[in-house]
């Protein structure tokens, strides 16, 4: 078939699978694992299966992710070398391990197989023969400007390569005069790019013309220097990708000329038609960082405080998911966590759900059990004990289809030694009771005050993100007695069984969760935070967050969102260990910003 064309007659980007052929760290990249190189034979073309592959040029790039991978969308990843190999093409590329995509990427392993689209975007413009030529990179923004270097005569250029710490990507360069610098000072001149390039310097070696790739701060300082001193520049842009071909208008960014798409009028601009914007928020830093701006050694103190109950850190096990914690006690040592939410808990014993109980679902999972448990006695009696034996604070999360049996269940755990009740008024897994109590402001303040009249307990009560009020319902329970909220509980979803062309579960619809959530349950906590905070100091209660949190970094947008801590479900199915996680990166987190309690983050996004 023959390869597609624009009207210029180069060739289209194409949808590919290629072959790994090396993937390993790339040698003087600090920190150590932080930058590895990837090499890629590109061997078909899966949209017309000609195995005649395009060759990139110079400052192009690919949407890159394994065949295997668990992520939406590929990365854009720019060609660091390539060459023809028969008729396939051989891609090098130098990736920045960040994020799950790029973590994917460098787990890669010979023989793998990858899924590309490209080459994509345009590629740096030769200069003329009479142009003196000047070439910046700015850590891994070296790859490019090095791949293009590579395609000029040797001595035809000079070099300046800028990194924080260490120096890599130059295996390739040929240039008249190669200069590094460090931030460290550990290779090449001390201090990053101005310490070596100024306008006064583009002017003193007589640049005509200057292309570079690298951080934004570092390309609009480049831009400045060089209108300054009347060189001409051409600038690799980056930005979030979805499609990488044009299409989905998501990589746009500012000019002079109006919106340009980073992945098809770029990545390669005219220096002078980019308009920059300061950033919006400087990093924030905790009080550990001195004047110098240095982080002082410390030990960060990971405790939080709900309605008086002191938490060792801010991570909880969610209702439903942990059983009682010992459970779980044989793959890891669950005392490491701040609290254990138990299941969810009747007066009297209930069987659950008849049926199908789980699917699962692209980053998700859906569940309808129907709160199966021994009941309130058997609890107390079996399963309470082991779990006050634990380090982790103890929760009973308290469901009930009626205020009656709320009320009832709430008395007897009243009389026991558990810290605290979770009152779970937002199951959608139940016919009666449940998520019914907790769609509607006056059942809320209702069942959530006569469960307050019976118990002096901590009353923490679970919202469901189902409500069409749900701030509305938020403040109905605290004013109802709630001493702190948690939220969001599962979505309602469904599934259809293909075979049958029936709803899978037995009463059609049941609770989502998992990754797929978190963007709305993050929404929907900020929601009821920013509403919380417009009272009175002492009138708001605390918040729990959770829904979709699987790392780290999901629970710090949580407790920058404002929460007091968070609860983790089921994200420890697809690892058990993911609260663990999550708890050392926090703590590695903080020690980074300087951060040297919860607190000083807190709320920060508010």
């Amino acid at each position: 078939m023959k390869k597609l064309t624009d009207c210029k007659g180069d060739p289209l980007p194409i949808f590919g699978k290629g072959i790994v052929t090396h993937c390993d760290v790339e040698p003087g990249a600090v920190p150590f694992d932080s930058v590895w190189n990837l090499k890629v034979l590109m061997v078909s073309d899966l949209s017309t299966g000609s195995s005649d592959i395009p060759v990139p040029e110079a400052g192009q790039f690919y949407m890159i992710r394994s065949a295997k991978s668990g992520v939406l969308l590929g990365r854009p990843i720019s060609v660091y070398m390539s060459r023809k190999a028969g008729e396939a093409a051989h891609i090098e590329f130098l990736i920045l391990k960040k994020g799950k995509g790029t973590q994917e990427l460098c787990a890669l392993k010979k023989n793998d197989e990858v899924e590309l689209i490209g080459p994509t975007g345009n590629s740096f413009p030769a200069p003329q023969k009479t142009d003196k030529v000047c070439i910046v990179g700015g850590g891994i923004g070296v790859a490019p400007v090095a791949g293009f270097a590579s395609t000029l005569a040797p001595k035809s250029y000079d070099f300046f390569a800028s990194f924080k710490s260490g120096s890599y990507g130059l295996e390739y360069i040929k240039a008249n005069e190669l200069t590094v610098t460090t931030d460290d000072g550990s290779v090449g001149v001390h201090g990053m790019l101005p310490a070596a390039l100024t306008a006064q310097t583009l002017k003193e070696k007589g640049y005509t013309v200057l292309y570079a790739c690298g951080p934004t701060p570092m390309l609009a300082y480049v831009q400045k220097i060089c209108l300054e001193a009347g060189v001409q520049s051409y600038l690799s842009m980056e930005k979030n990708m979805a499609c990488g071909v044009g299409a989905c208008l998501g990589c746009t960014i500012t000019t002079t000329e109006g919106n340009k798409r980073c992945c098809k009028d770029g990545p390669v601009f005219k220096g002078e038609i980019l308009q920059f914007e300061p950033p919006k928020a400087k990093p924030v830093f905790g009080s550990a960082r001195g004047n110098d701006g240095k982080i002082a050694e410390f030990e960060p103190d990971l405790s939080v405080n709900i309605a008086g109950i002191r938490f060792e850190n801010p991570v909880i096990a969610a209702s439903g998911t942990f059983g009682y914690g010992s459970e779980y006690s044989t793959i890891f040592d669950v005392n490491k966590l701040g609290g254990i939410c138990s299941k969810g808990l009747t007066l009297l014993a209930r069987p659950g759900n008849t049926g199908v109980r789980l699917v699962e679902t692209p980053s998700g999972l859906i569940n309808s059990i129907g709160l199966e448990n021994p009941g309130i006695e058997h609890f107390i009696e079996y399963e309470l004990p082991g779990m006050l034996a634990l380090k982790p604070v103890t929760i009973a999360n308290l469901s009930g289809s009626s205020i009656e049996t709320y009320v009832d269940g709430a008395k007897l755990l009243d009389k026991t030694a558990v810290p605290m009740i979770e009152l779970n008024i937002s199951c959608p897994n139940v016919k009666a009771g449940g998520m019914g109590f907790g769609m509607d402001c006056e059942l809320a303040s209702t069942v959530t005050r006569a469960v307050r009249e019976v118990t002096k307990k901590p009353l923490m009560v679970k919202l469901t993100p189902n409500a069409p009020d749900l701030i509305g319902i938020a403040m109905a329970v605290r004013e109802a007695g709630a001493d702190a909220i948690s939220l969001v509980n599962t979505f309602q979803a469904m599934s259809i069984d293909l075979n049958t062309g029936r709803p899978v579960f037995d009463n059609i619809r049941a609770g989502f969760s998992g990754p797929a959530v978190k963007p709305i349950a993050l929404r929907m906590v900020y929601d009821v935070l920013q509403a919380m905070n417009k009272l009175p100091e002492s009138e708001r209660i605390p918040v729990v967050g959770l829904g979709g949190i699987s790392c780290w970094q999901d629970a710090v947008e949580f407790l920058m969102a404002g929460a007091a801590a968070i609860q983790v479900g089921t994200a420890t199915f697809a690892d058990p260990y993911t609260m663990i996680e999550i708890v050392k990166g926090l703590s590695d987190y903080m020690k980074q910003k300087g951060f040297k309690s919860i607190k000083e983050f807190r709320g920060l996004a508010q």
